[in-house]
């Protein structure tokens, strides 16, 4: 029986138990997959502004594929853990089918796109001749391995979905030694053995670590798995129903996903008007937003999971008191994340070795970003781990739309335009993380959000 006095602070020790398990797992695995990302910005960054802002631009459609992949891994992820509340296998292994095929096919698109079209798309954001050159490079090479990234995606959200949330940080943990391993021999070779790279090296040695996670994570998924218990033949199944289910609750987190990834391209084509300098420090400053956001969305995964399965279960005013209860811990974590990017700017910012210039910059966008930090938590981790696991996928897209395209951009371009400086133009980039807390408070609290996705099937088995 449901027992709910309204409380603001749940006493079910089993919500912090699961959400403890579930988020230190993925925690870890975002701060290894951070720490190799770090290894690899601090590396390149060795080499000069052009280097490090030709590897970011060459990122930049990565970034794209991030948010169509991410919103393929939402659709399983959410859909997975609701019909895993009641223990429907079967349908599960429909939906990670499903998942994986779509994944696939953008995987394809884009390892096209990246190999045949580089330089077309590195000038789409910058113009500056040796930024393009080492960006074409980086990407020409980088975007084969696409294909690799999005099966190895989607089937870590399959097993996050059912509460196998180990397997993410294991493959993260090798992608670390492998790839900054690699990246170090590469970029800057071993005399008499391996020629010094550079750019190109760090592409390579990232193309082969997605090979290896891919094929580590399909591994596991075939012979050690015990929940699911795929075999690669399900995987060839289309289920016509819950292909329709994906279709209709997985368009809103793509176009969820297309919508932020106009606005990171759009991010890039602002501030590419600027000097590689400029470039240099966003790239700076966005490490240290991925830092900060590693314990995040170690959280907001784990609340994710722990509001699918609970509404799956019909168990909605149990629910209710997850939501306060969530809200509440996400106000303090942003508060305390805020805190600490403002604390460690100057030693983080030391581990560069670039240009006066960037280095300037670098701070100042980091001084925004101890701001909008305590918004992000907030709103982003609750919108995320409630509102949208809980059922109600297409507010999130709607919400982000309004944000993006009425009050971001335009502000951004007008102030850019206006000849504004760089951190002004960064801050109006940034300003929804703080608005849309607004929003975050009133949708969530009204509860309305709580939908069950499910089918009732015969056969859970």
């Amino acid at each position: 029986m449901e027992r709910t006095k309204g409380r603001i602070i749940t006493r079910d020790k089993s919500f912090y138990v699961n959400l403890v398990m579930l988020a230190i797992p993925i925690a870890l695995q975002n701060l290894v997959t951070f720490l190799v990302n770090m290894a690899d910005n601090v590396m390149i960054g060795t080499l000069g502004d052009d280097a490090i802002s030709g590897v970011y631009m060459g990122g930049q459609l990565q970034t794209v594929i991030q948010m169509f992949i991410g919103g393929i891994e939402g659709a399983v992820g959410i859909l997975s853990a609701q019909y895993w509340g009641k223990k429907d296998i079967k349908s599960i292994k429909k939906i990670v089918s499903v998942g994986a095929a779509f994944a696939l096919g953008f995987g394809v698109i884009f390892t096209l796109a990246a190999t045949i079209f580089p330089r077309a798309i590195i000038l789409i954001f910058t113009r500056e001749v040796n930024v393009v050159e080492n960006g074409t490079i980086y990407l020409g090479i980088v975007g084969f391995s696409y294909i690799f990234f999005s099966v190895t995606q989607v089937s870590i959200a399959s097993m996050r979905s059912v509460e196998t949330a180990k397997i993410g940080l294991y493959v993260s943990l090798m992608a670390l030694f492998v790839n900054v391993g690699l990246n170090y021999l590469f970029i800057f070779g071993v005399e008499g053995i391996i020629p010094r790279m550079e750019v190109k090296g760090a592409a390579i040695a990232t193309l082969i670590s997605r090979i290896i996670e891919c094929t580590v994570v399909l591994f596991y998924v075939r012979f050690k798995d015990k929940k699911l218990k795929l075999r690669f033949k399900e995987l060839l199944k289309f289920d016509k129903v819950i292909a329709a289910d994906f279709i209709k609750y997985g368009i809103p987190l793509v176009g969820g996903q297309v919508v932020w990834s106009v606005n990171m391209l759009a991010n890039s084509m602002i501030l590419g008007r600027y000097s590689a300098g400029v470039m240099a420090a966003v790239s700076i400053a966005g490490m240290l937003s991925n830092l900060a956001y590693v314990f995040l969305n170690g959280l907001s995964g784990a609340v994710g999971v722990i509001t699918g399965k609970t509404v799956g279960q019909g168990l909605f005013e149990k629910m209710k008191e997850y939501a306060r209860t969530v809200q509440v811990m996400f106000l303090f974590v942003g508060i305390l994340t805020g805190l600490g990017v403002y604390l460690i700017k100057s030693p983080f910012i030391s581990l560069y070795n670039t240009s006066e210039e960037s280095l300037m910059y670098a701070n100042q966008f980091i001084n925004v970003l101890a701001v909008t930090t305590v918004g992000t938590c907030y709103q982003a981790a609750s919108l995320f781990g409630l509102v949208k696991s809980g059922g109600d996928i297409s507010f999130v897209f709607k919400n982000d739309s309004i944000f993006v395209f009425c009050v971001v951009l335009p502000s951004a371009i007008i102030s850019s335009f206006l000849g504004a400086p760089p951190w002004v133009v960064y801050a109006c980039l940034k300003c929804d993380q703080i608005l849309k807390c607004f929003v975050a408070v009133v949708k969530i609290n009204r509860f309305n959000w709580m939908k069950n996705l499910t089918r009732e099937t015969s056969d859970s088995q």
